[in-house]
């Protein structure tokens, strides 16, 4: 029989528990399965936030948003479509129900196990789909999976290392592969972003034709200083940088987007010879509005909407 057997809300960060369902049965199996929760979530912050891990004759399904995962164990045989809709479930109901800040300052494990008087009928709802009412559409969830289908974690990247896992992250069907950073989908661009970008490619240009011509004034002039080449080129590889900090979310992305700024300044103060006023504040001030739209545009904070 196709069933959900249970399921739990986890932090993503450090794996803190923060409710679950009462689970009754005692198998081998099942016990097996509930290490693996433990397992996977130490590893949720480098995880997608939609995933799967096939074990035998049972599937532990989760997702992740706003710094929260919703786990749920099942039977080989119960569809996705039906799974992802509970978790998705789960996730609204928690969101509405607990603010961010009760979330993310939490100490103990379980402190919303009231939580769990939820998980348990909307674990019954699931468990008889004879009689599932509620309004979701199966053909978008299903086109969803298929568009961008859960990364499928194997038991074999569960290698255990002193009780826990190293996870080999592979390919993530539906994105290519991903880094040890979480996967997240950045914010919708915006006009502003747009300018920054291509302003940012033509100040990388800039410096680009500049470093040539500096290569063949160093070759006809043998007295030429080759750190201004050295400059120009690291102002190119900085702007390139910007650029791809803006369309692609990595970790201390922030960060590394104020060193690429605080690269493009000094470039240009060694440059201040070869510039003038209007030209430098031209780059320092396209690197300052390229950092900000880097800052201004986070990763989306829910996960997709699964049309439940």
């Amino acid at each position: 029989m196709s069933m959900i057997l249970s399921a739990s809300v986890v932090r993503v960060r450090d794996g803190l528990p923060l409710s679950a369902s009462t689970d009754y049965d005692q198998s081998t199996g099942m016990q097996e399965c509930r290490k693996y929760f433990k397992m996977l979530s130490k590893k949720l912050s480098q995880l997608p936030d939609r995933c799967t891990l096939k074990t035998g004759q049972y599937n532990i399904n989760f997702i992740s948003s706003l710094g929260v995962s919703y786990m749920m164990l099942c039977t080989e045989n119960y569809p996705s479509v039906l799974a992802f809709c509970f978790l998705d479930e789960l996730q609204k109901e928690f969101i509405t129900t607990y603010n961010m800040m009760k979330t993310n300052t939490a100490i103990r494990p379980y402190c919303f196990i009231e939580f769990d008087n939820f998980i348990q009928r909307t674990k019954q709802r699931y468990n008889n789909t004879r009689s599932l009412s509620t309004k979701m559409n199966l053909a978008d969830m299903q086109t969803e999976i298929k568009l961008r289908p859960p990364y499928q974690i194997s038991v074999s990247e569960l290698g255990s290392a002193n009780g826990f896992s190293h996870i080999t992250v592979g390919e993530y069907k539906g994105t290519g592969k991903i880094s040890a950073a979480p996967h997240q989908r950045l914010e919708p661009v915006t006009l502003p972003g747009i300018v920054s970008f291509v302003l940012s490619l033509l100040c990388g240009a800039l410096n680009l034709i500049r470093g040539f011509h500096a290569i063949e004034s160093l070759l006809q002039n043998e007295g030429e200083d080759f750190s201004y080449v050295i400059a120009f080129f690291l102002g190119t590889a900085a702007c390139l940088y910007q650029c791809y900090l803006f369309v692609y979310y990595t970790g201390w992305r922030n960060a590394k987007s104020f060193l690429t700024f605080g690269l493009i300044c000094l470039c240009n103060m060694y440059l201040y010879e070869l510039r003038n006023m209007w030209q430098l504040f031209f780059h320092v001030t396209v690197g300052a509005f390229s950092t900000l739209q880097i800052r201004l545009r986070q990763p989306q904070g829910k996960s997709p909407d699964y049309n439940v």
